[in-house]
């Protein structure tokens, strides 16, 4: 009997690229590692920068893993959940974002050598997570309280974040500004202590240096008075805050008024210009002398308030209002015919100041503000920017620990730990899971492995020295980069850190881990011909022309 001829049958689009298998989970695996040693050597007080050029030209230069992801253009698909990942951890604690990509790559890499012994993804998955969840609870029972707003523990936790960055030969004055600010504006809910970073404003402006930055107990705006008329200094100031424009609106149907003749021109203007009066008079009757707007400010309007002795800014951003609102104590009005004597703010100095080239306005001297601003100085943009970057860090721990109340030690400490209390409880499974929990293990001790490296220790001594201290019970025994030495107490030294930063690291590179470990096929859709890319585009710019 004749062979029947058997038709090809295509699923995909030509061009498209399958790959599957052991394949698909090696290339997932090398891409999420590759981009974990790219900022592996930025961790710790001894870390590295990265210097970052945009496709425009423009440098970044930073050590801060959330900055060198968020730069980094990233294509492959695995590299880009590592960014994602690094994204959360960001958003979520604000610190420990080169940890959570380091660890995530450590637990591929191990997760790699077990794929090579053949054991199934699915095991070494369900160790992982079991892993993870237990690291979870000994990081909780050797978690110590604190008080939330001891000013000392603060500003050591502070200081551990600042030590990491490029800004660290400030890290103690920076440190206090930190608290300050944070303190200045936390508040209590129920029973915990809340703390809102975002009424912490943090203005840069280079020049000077980083000693020059300052605490500025109310708001500072990088604007100036609309006229030179105006009053630069204003002490007691009323504030008010407007949603609307100091302008004659135009009315939302259409009409025409026909003048014949310069009389009727003249009493046209004449009206705006009474009206715009009678704007400004409401503001000197109810006692306001400075007037910050959301929106614009008429030519008339400016005249009749520098007249009055009133200073006014226009054109300011909504988050600022919102924190003038808090700084201050003033209500938003939507409409001048609704402001009342009630809705003014108050400050005891509200000054235009000249700062390096620019006029800013300064709101300082308000009665129990609810929002504070950090001004940043430095003498170059990067420092500028790298500061602002290490300061949100540092009010992020900061902010950990009064809503958590918890911290552990630095140094690798927590992760040697760990590893040890994961060994134990790995000995209770049988098979192939305690591999996987080993493995675990294995990989938690990769951040003091790294410290080592960075403060020029050999790694495999310090890790055999820290495993003995951890089993003789020197639970917080870590590197101590700055001496380049082990340390029985990291406490001791001040190297402290929030548990919740710790925690989500490791979740966050466990769930990442597991992720890229479930997939085991790639389908990638082949790239646009140029055919195509041109008859896309040209159909774009005829549907623009029509």
């Amino acid at each position: 009997m004749a062979e029947k001829g058997y038709v090809p049958v295509l699923i995909l689009k030509e061009g498209t690229q399958r790959t599957t298998g052991r394949d698909a989970r090696r290339a997932n695996i090398l891409a999420a590692r590759v981009l974990a040693e790219a900022v592996m050597t930025s961790l710790g007080p001894r870390g590295m920068d990265k210097m970052l050029v945009d496709s425009f030209g423009d440098v970044t230069i930073t050590g801060d893993g959330a900055t060198i992801l968020k730069e980094m253009d990233v294509q492959h698909p695995a590299a880009k959940m590592m960014v994602e990942v690094a994204k959360a951890q960001d958003d979520e604690v604000g610190d420990g974002t080169t940890t959570v990509v380091v660890l995530a790559g450590e637990l591929l890499k191990h997760a790699s050598e077990l794929l090579d012994q053949e054991i199934h993804p699915s095991i070494i998955i369900e160790g992982f997570e079991r892993a993870m969840e237990y690291s979870l609870k000994v990081l909780d029972d050797i978690a110590e309280p604190v008080d939330p707003l001891n000013k000392e523990v603060l500003k050591k936790v502070a200081i551990t974040a600042l030590a990491s960055k490029a800004v660290a030969e400030y890290k103690e004055y920076l440190a206090d500004l930190v608290v300050d600010a944070a303190l200045s504006v936390v508040e209590k809910r129920g029973d915990k202590w809340y703390l809102d970073i975002d009424n912490v404003k943090i203005e840069k402006k280079k020049g000077e240096s980083l000693s020059e930055t300052q605490l500025v107990k109310g708001i500072v705006l990088d604007k100036e008075g609309v006229h030179p008329g105006m009053p630069k200094r204003v002490e007691e100031a009323r504030i008010a805050l407007l949603e609307c424009p100091l302008e004659v609106e135009k009315t939302e149907i259409s009409a025409k008024i026909q003048i014949t003749s310069p009389e009727q021109m003249k009493a046209f203007l004449d009206e705006e210009i009474k009206l715009l009066r009678e704007m400004v008079e409401k503001l000197k009757k109810i006692g306001a002398n400075v007037v910050i707007t959301q929106k614009g400010i008429d030519d008339v309007a400016q005249h009749y308030l520098a007249k009055y002795g009133i200073l006014a800014v226009r054109r300011v951003k909504k988050s600022d209002m919102e924190k003038l609102a808090r700084a201050t104590g003033a209500r938003i009005v939507t409409s001048i015919q609704d402001l009342t004597e009630k809705d003014l703010g108050y400050a005891k100095l509200v000054e235009e100041r000249k700062v390096a080239d620019d006029k800013m306005v300064f709101i300082e001297g308000c009665k129990n503000p609810r929002a504070v601003t950090i001004l940043v100085r430095g003498g170059a943009e990067h420092v500028v920017d790298e500061a602002e970057r290490a300061i949100h860090d540092a009010l992020c721990v900061v902010r950990n620990v009064i809503q958590e109340g918890k911290i552990i030690a630095g140094g690798g400490a927590a992760e040697i730990e760990v590893a040890r209390k994961v060994r134990e409880y790995a000995m209770k499974f049988k098979g192939k899971i305690q591999l996987a929990m080993q493995k675990f293990a294995d990989a938690m001790e990769v951040i003091p492995t790294i410290l080592a490296q960075s403060a020029g220790l050999e790694p495999v001594d310090v890790l055999t020295e820290l495993r003995n201290l951890h089993a003789k019970g020197r639970k917080w025994a870590g590197v101590d980069v700055i001496g380049g030495k082990v340390v029985e107490d990291m406490m001791k030294l001040n190297v402290i850190e929030p548990v919740i930063v710790k925690k989500q690291a490791i979740k966050s590179a466990t769930e990442a881990a597991i992720m890229i470990l479930r997939i085991d096929d790639i389908i990638a859709a082949a790239p646009p011909k140029e055919k195509e890319k041109k008859g896309r585009e040209e159909g774009f710019k005829s549907g623009e022309t029509e």
